[in-house]
């Protein structure tokens, strides 16, 4: 799953994410999902989410 569907998307999933700051480079971040930031439904660039450590980012890949 590639993390565009907030339904996906739930607090304790490990998910991959791209932080702001590694938007050009596509660097992806592995972390547990602690907040979903975006409400609405889908997002073509992945659901916002901070990370239980505080980083934030966009969902790119859902681990599992």
């Amino acid at each position: 799953m590639n993390g565009q569907n907030r339904n996906d998307v739930k607090p304790g999933l490990e998910v991959y994410i791209v932080l702001k700051k590694d938007q050009r480079s596509g660097e992806k971040t592995k972390g547990v999902v602690k907040d979903l930031l975006t409400n609405s439904s889908f997002h073509p660039h992945g659901i916002k989410v901070r990370l239980t450590d505080g980083q934030i980012g966009r969902v790119c890949e859902i681990i599992g």
